[in-house]
């Protein structure tokens, strides 16, 4: 998911981020809501922020998820722009583009 920081917030692409399909699977829905229960900011059609306080539980999450094999690493790994430092919280579910 290629993300970029901006005021301590962290952005996701809303075209990388998980879709919500009704009568869809139960990872990648669980997985939807999971992150959407985390973010300070989920509008429609929007890039989707999260604060600093959860980036803890967004790497917690993200490894769990990755680790049950039933998606994909590009699913749950955030992409940082090669010109920006990952902040530490977040190295172990992130790579740069």
């Amino acid at each position: 998911m290629r993300v970029y920081l901006q005021n301590d917030i962290l952005f996701i692409n809303q075209e990388d981020l998980p879709h919500y399909k009704k009568g869809g699977s139960v990872v990648r829905n669980s997985y939807f809501w999971a992150l959407k229960s985390i973010a300070c900011y989920t509008a429609r059609g929007s890039d989707w922020e999260f604060d600093a306080e959860v980036w803890v539980a967004l790497s917690r999450m993200l490894l769990c998820f990755t680790e049950s094999g039933y998606l994909g690493y590009q699913e749950t790994i955030l992409e940082f722009p090669q010109d920006l430092q990952i902040p530490e919280v977040l190295r172990s579910v992130s790579t740069w583009l």
